[in-house]
């Protein structure tokens, strides 16, 4: 079972991989048809980054976030960035909710996991890059995540200019739409440390039904 697959598994809630070979099976022709229509698109903006005893300054925003501010201990700039999978998975869900629900919460999950996967290898090879100079990224930090307001997305979204740049805008609920998008912060260091730990590990709230990590 592959590393996606696993990842799809653990949105749906099972524990341990442990799923019937008819979920398995839905899951399997999920990503089959989800990346027949994903259109991947991802915009990023370097900034200076300003840290004080209380706030996080990045541009014009300011930022009061004690999580965040442990994630990026030690770096002087930041990667501001927005991805999505496109409006296509969005129709494809909504389609399917109509008519057979399973399928509908199945293809949720394999988004959410392909959307992951994405940012990942993005991630990957930009932090190849930036090791050229010497320098390092830590964890993709998102708002929602621990203490850090979920309300900074419409700040990020305007720094990207992500509704132009890769059509992606929020609701007033701040909610991402298309569903399947991210906006994350990534700092950069000079110093080499805890780069790849990723939104589990870094953030605060223990009691998530997807945390992948104890504690």
């Amino acid at each position: 079972m592959d590393k996606i697959t696993k990842e799809a598994i653990r949105y749906l809630g099972y524990k341990n991989n442990q799923v019937d070979n008819g979920t398995l099976n839905l899951i399997n022709n999920s990503f089959e048809e989800l990346k027949e229509i994903v259109s991947e698109k991802l915009i990023y903006r370097v900034f200076k980054l300003d840290i004080t005893d209380e706030y996080i300054k990045i541009g014009q925003m300011k930022i009061k976030s004690k999580n965040l501010m442990k994630n990026l201990n030690g770096c002087d700039e930041v990667i501001v960035l927005g991805a999505t999978l496109g409006i296509q998975v969005d129709f494809l869900i909504r389609r399917y909710s109509n008519v057979q629900m399973a399928k509908a919460v199945v293809l949720q999950a394999c988004a959410a996991a392909l959307l992951e996967e994405y940012l990942d290898n993005w991630q990957y090879q930009k932090q190849k890059e930036y090791e050229i100079k010497n320098r390092y990224l830590k964890a993709r930090f998102s708002p929602g995540y621990g203490d850090f307001d979920i309300q900074h997305q419409e700040m990020l979204l305007r720094m990207l200019d992500s509704a132009k740049t890769i059509g992606l805008t929020m609701t007033q609920g701040y909610m991402l739409t298309p569903s399947k998008s991210v906006t994350a912060l990534i700092g950069i260091s000079k110093e080499k440390g805890s780069c790849l730990k990723q939104g589990c590990e870094t953030c605060g709230k223990k009691d998530c039904e997807f945390r992948k990590v104890k504690g």
